[in-house]
């Protein structure tokens, strides 16, 4: 069994990781900028016994969510699970102070970037498209 756990270089996403590796699963740490906190994460999964890589990639860009997954089935297998938590909320301001291009990236991230990882996750887990099934987890 192996998850992919977008933004799961520190907080929810990196608990959500180590619960997962515990419970028996391959884990991938995804990450966008963060090295530092994934690769903690890892070296956390891996001193418990549990099969773990950090992979970047930004989930908002089209590539780097193909890379994700291409590299995450590469390195640990067959996905079985995806756990998209991976979000960003661009900053607190009056709404009277918002720029299209803060909120296009909140939406890019928090919404496209979900989608992007909900659809290679059915691709690789879909029974109709010959995977054995899954489960996907939108925070």
């Amino acid at each position: 069994m192996t998850a992919i756990v977008t933004g799961a270089s520190r907080g929810i996403g990196a608990a959500t990781a180590r619960l997962l590796a515990q419970d028996g699963f391959s884990v991938v740490v995804n990450y966008s900028e963060d090295s530092a906190g994934a690769d903690h994460v890892v070296a956390e999964i891996r001193d418990r016994g549990a099969r773990s890589i950090a992979i970047q990639g930004d989930v908002s860009r089209e590539p780097d969510v193909l890379r994700l997954f291409e590299s995450a089935e590469k390195e640990l297998g067959p996905i079985t699970a995806l756990v998209n938590n991976a979000a960003i909320v661009g900053g607190v301001s009056l709404v009277a102070d918002l720029t299209a291009a803060r909120l296009k990236r909140v939406f890019a991230v928090n919404v496209t970037g979900t989608i992007l990882c909900a659809r290679e996750a059915v691709k690789r887990m879909s029974t109709a498209r010959g995977g054995s099934g899954g489960a996907i987890v939108n925070i």
